[in-house]
């Protein structure tokens, strides 16, 4: 199951240097994470690891920063969910990725415990 996210960076996002603050990325790729792991297991949903995020490219104020997530594999109640971001240029429409990472995402149910979500196959 994928997801997708479309942002704008804006001066509140970004350092007086005017380059994107990592947190609001991580943040952003947090969400398109969360939708796809709800899209698959069709359940609330809860990060509980964050593996790896590598940041190749800087992000400035006015770029367009487009999230891919795709569950990548599946375990019991638990779901890994690779993100890329890619920041564009709108004038130019210059494409390149900047951000990627893998989460963890954990399906729960309504009282918070830990809930099976279907094989990968079954999305």
């Amino acid at each position: 199951m994928k997801a997708h996210l479309l942002e704008s960076v804006f001066p509140t996002d970004s350092n007086p240097q005017g380059n994107l603050f990592g947190g609001a990325m991580v943040a952003w790729m947090d969400k398109a994470a969360g939708y796809a792991a709800m899209r698959h297991a069709r359940s609330i949903v809860v990060t509980a690891a964050i593996d790896r995020i590598e940041f190749a490219v800087s992000v400035r104020v006015g770029d367009l920063i487009e999230v891919l997530a795709e569950v990548e594999s599946v375990g019991r109640t638990s779901m890994k969910v690779k993100v890329e971001a890619f920041r564009e240029d709108p004038i130019s429409q210059g494409r390149e990725l900047c951000t990627r990472g893998e989460f963890t995402m954990v399906s729960i149910d309504q009282t918070g415990r830990p809930t099976p979500v279907p094989k990968l196959e079954d999305s």
